[in-house]
């Protein structure tokens, strides 16, 4: 087996496929320019595919906008959802008085268990 060496090639390195009778879709490329660092990102798309109208910019991840003519396209954000944190989603399944009571339930439950502990530990060190 010494004298014999495997060949092969290394995964990823060369495709056996050959480009021959291919057919490349059409494409178009689109210009995003950035509302804050003001950077142009052109994006290559099929050419029938719907292009949005608003993309992240790659540099500093605001949004940049697909430009048009002289201008920029605009996006209507009145449809988008702000984020609810998990302190708005408790408020929709408790009241404040609620959450008072359970804080103070928790932490006499807290304050007795620390109280026993700290029993405990004084009982063994007096005997």
């Amino acid at each position: 087996m010494a004298d014999r060496s495997l060949r092969g090639i290394r995964l990823g390195a060369q495709s056996l496929q050959s480009e021959e009778g291919v057919v490349f879709h059409e494409r178009a490329q689109h210009i995003y320019s950035c509302t804050s660092c003001g950077r142009d990102t052109t994006l290559t798309f099929a050419a029938d595919a719907e292009v949005p109208p608003a993309w992240e910019c790659r540099t500093c991840g605001a949004e940049a906008l697909l430009r048009v003519g002289d201008g920029t396209a605009t996006v209507d954000h009145s449809g988008d959802k702000t984020p609810r944190s998990h302190w708005d989603m408790l408020l929709e399944r408790r009241t404040i008085p609620e959450l008072e009571e359970l804080l103070e339930e928790r932490l006499a439950y807290v304050r007795a268990r620390r109280g026993a502990g700290e029993a405990v530990t004084l009982d063994k060190l007096s005997a």
